[in-house]
């Protein structure tokens, strides 16, 4: 955790767009570019205008450095910065300056040079309410810029920029000697060739000579006509700090930009062209600017679900995460970051954008330990998969064999807890295959302990991760093959000893030919956010796909971009908002079928009515894509008849190993048992509460309705059921379960 403090100070939030870092006025394009896009003139108008203070002459003059710079340029084409400044101009509903009611600042102010430098600091400092005399030596305004433009179009603006304020304006004025001048500060902006009076440029401020009170700018110092308006507008900065501290030490602006940008990343959008007279409609410019990017170091925010959902960049998370582990309350009770800290998918995709791979997922994951540690993260965010984890690692549902005959193995099957509970075919067909290439593969069922580490229980997952250790170095120390990209990223972090080979890869080495037949039908592969780093796998499971048949069509996530399908850190119940939002941008980021490869996406999305196909639904010709994903109760029942069907089919075992049964049927209407599955109550945990109630006797009657009704503490968590008897077993109306215990008298 003290790493990513260090590290997060280095955050490149802050840091100006492309286009802002070179334009010398340092406008603000990302503002200037919201209020364009959302069609709102007026306000990017003024954005504008309080920026460049001589709109319409910036406008018609400015060269587009940033166009130079845009990002669009390598993909598209750059953002029409000019025409876009000009529509807002046009667009505008009120043109006028502000008028800033100030009271006199009681200093005098010299401008020698009314070219456009220095009317520009002569204009700011007025406004700013400092008495301002400006001495020309000819018998006009506006210096070079009656070279560039007709002067009836920026004496115009400038006229119009100074209608609200006071100055005095002395031409056919020669100021020879700065002895002349008795003002308290002095803006020199001569222009190109003219004089500067023996002063030379103080390298210790901005725009400072090496005399005090003396300031330098514009195109005497060498400024082309944009930076030469930028520097009378900023000059002002360096004259203030000198009139308020008498130093001459002001700042120079900063220039540049840290922020970096994958092109990768950006989508094609074809420029917008004036239809007439080369000026936007309102239309056109909305959408031109639409096309703009809004550069910042936000790919986090961008593509991190977290993130975006929370709208907090990492260090913001940062702060949030340290005054929820060490409070400041009196109580010592930190509650302002819990959720998020619960909410973390750790998919990697933030580490993988940022720039200076700032990782803020594995800090929610040490922020989750820290949290467990000191007894304040809510057990309910994850008592569930904790007990789901006991429960795959159970003797009902857990095995460690070697085939018959053999006394090690060369390779072991490790298809995850989640393989087998979704779709036991899955796991036995691939065992038969791997047992025929090789006779000797071993088979290991049981969780890797990820739910353990996700919940931050550190003193659980280790004992996992040892039993696993034990039981495969009793197996002879085997290459394990991987059906989940989430167990061999667990077993290369904690057990890297184990060497490993995904199934996929695995089935493909040995020659297996896909059972279902394509025909042409247009898919996208979905690639599980565990997989970032596995380019081979991914690049497989497409093989496999093409060679059944199928045309595919990329995501626009996938590769090292991928993102999780809400799975990952098992958030559901932490944040279950979270969860179906972000459950909704995946399904709806591609329009044909996807192909999973990991049977939690393939759930996940089939529970969300997209059409998905596992790759083994492929390889083997099972489920089409169309698949109903099974209940947590089936899930529960899947594993152990998995186990079951095993030891009977290849250890020649038939014994009965299944949970204790109640002994009776338990009715529900469809709508009931779908209840049960989201709110995560297991149908066998019902079944305990009502035989409780119905053997104790604690049970209270509904005169209205004939109904019972009883509760029963099944771990942490208290389970209510409401119910009847009927036909030998009972009919649930209704069951629900919360974190209060109930003490009873």
């Amino acid at each position: 955790m003290e790493k990513f403090k260090e590290k997060i100070k280095e955050c490149l939030q802050h840091e100006p767009a492309f286009c802002t870092a070179v334009c010398p006025f340092r406008l603000d394009v990302r503002d200037f570019m919201e209020k364009m896009q959302r069609g709102g003139f007026n306000a990017a108008y003024r954005a504008y205008l309080n920026t460049v203070t001589f709109p319409v002459i910036v406008s018609e003059l400015c060269g587009e450095p940033c166009k130079g710079v845009c990002p669009r340029g390598s993909t598209d084409a750059p953002i029409s910065m000019k025409l876009l400044e000009k529509a807002s101009i046009r667009y505008a509903r009120n043109l006028d300056p502000n008028s800033y009611n100030l009271p006199d600042k009681g200093k005098s102010i010299a401008v020698i040079g009314a070219g456009i430098s220095g009317l520009a600091c002569a204009l700011r400092m007025a406004s700013k309410k400092y008495r301002v005399t400006v001495y020309e030596k000819s018998d006009r305004i506006g210096g070079h810029l009656w070279k560039l433009l007709p002067s009836e179009i920026f004496l115009k603006d400038i006229r119009h920029q100074f209608m609200n304020e006071e100055y005095t304006l002395c031409l056919n004025t020669e100021i020879k000697s700065l002895e002349e001048i008795e003002q308290d500060a002095v803006y020199i902006a001569t222009g190109a060739g003219g004089t500067d009076f023996g002063l030379e440029r103080s390298e210790t401020g901005a725009y400072a000579s090496v005399r005090p009170g003396f300031f330098i700018g514009g195109s005497l110092c060498g400024s082309n006509t944009m930076e030469a308006i930028a520097d009378g507008l900023q000059a002002v900065n360096s004259i203030e700090r000198y009139l308020k501290t008498g130093n001459m030490n002001q700042p120079t602006p900063y220039s540049g930009t840290k922020i970096k940008l994958d092109s990768q990343l950006i989508k094609r959008q074809e420029p917008v062209i004036p239809a007439e007279d080369g000026a936007y409609t309102t239309e056109e410019a909305v959408n031109e600017a639409k096309r703009c990017l809004r550069c910042s170091c936000d790919a986090c925010i961008r593509h991190c679900d977290l993130m975006k959902y929370y709208s907090k960049y990492p260090k913001r998370i940062g702060e949030e995460v340290e005054i929820t582990i060490h409070p400041g309350t009196l109580d010592g009770n930190g509650t302002v970051a819990t959720r998020l800290i619960a909410t973390c998918n750790h998919c990697g995709i933030c580490k993988e954008v940022c720039p200076l791979d700032i990782d803020t997922g594995e800090f929610l994951l040490q922020s989750h330990r820290a949290m467990r540690e000191k007894g304040a993260m809510p057990w309910a965010y994850h008592d569930f998969w904790l007990r789901d984890m006991h429960a795959a690692n159970g003797e009902s549902a857990a095995l460690c064999r070697i085939p018959e005959g053999y006394k090690q193995s060369s390779y072991v099957f490790f298809p995850g807890c989640q393989l087998g509970a979704s779709e036991p075919s899955y796991v036995m067909e691939s065992y038969r295959f791997l047992l025929k290439n090789n006779p000797d593969t071993a088979l290991m069922l049981g969780c890797c302990g990820v739910p353990a580490e996700w919940a931050g229980d550190e003193p659980l997952h280790r004992d996992v991760i040892d039993s696993l250790r034990e039981k495969w170095e009793g197996i002879g120390k085997p290459i394990a093959v991987f059906a989940c990209p989430t167990c061999k990223q667990v077993f290369e972090k904690y057990l890297p000893e184990i060497k490993g080979v995904f199934l996929y890869q695995r089935l493909g080495e040995l020659g297996i030919h896909p059972a279902m037949e394509g025909r042409s039908e247009t898919v996208s592969v979905f690639d599980p956010c565990t997989s970032r780093y596995e380019p081979e796998l991914q690049q497989g499971i497409r093989d496999l796909a093409v060679r059944a048949g199928f045309n595919l069509e990329p995501l626009p996530y996938e590769g090292k971009y991928a993102r999780c399908c809400s799975w990952g850190g098992q958030v559901s119940v932490a944040n279950p908002a979270f969860a179906r939002e972000v459950v909704k941008v995946r399904t709806n980021q591609g329009n044909n079928p996807y192909i999973a490869y990991c049977v939690n996406c393939r759930d996940i999305f089939a529970a969300a009515k997209k059409p998905v196909y596992h790759i083994l639904d492929i390889l083997f010709g099972l489920n089409g894509s169309r698949h109903v994903p099974p209940t947590i109760t089936e899930r529960r029942h899947n594993r152990i008849r998995l186990k079951r069907n095993i030891l009977k089919e290849f250890w020649r075992e038939d014994e009965n190993m299944g949970e204790k049964a109640n002994g009776f049927m338990l009715y529900m209407t469809p709508e009931l048992r779908n209840k049960l599955n989201n709110e995560m109550i297991l149908e066998g945990d019902v079944q305990t509460v009502i035989e409780h109630c119905e053997n104790s006797g604690k049970k209270v009657a509904y005169a209205e309705t004939g109904h019972y009704i009883g509760h029963l503490q099944i771990g942490n968590m208290t389970c209510w059921a409401e119910y009847v008897p009927r036909d030998g077993g009972f009919e649930l109306f209704n069951a629900y379960s919360h974190r209060m215990s109930i003490e009873e008298g």
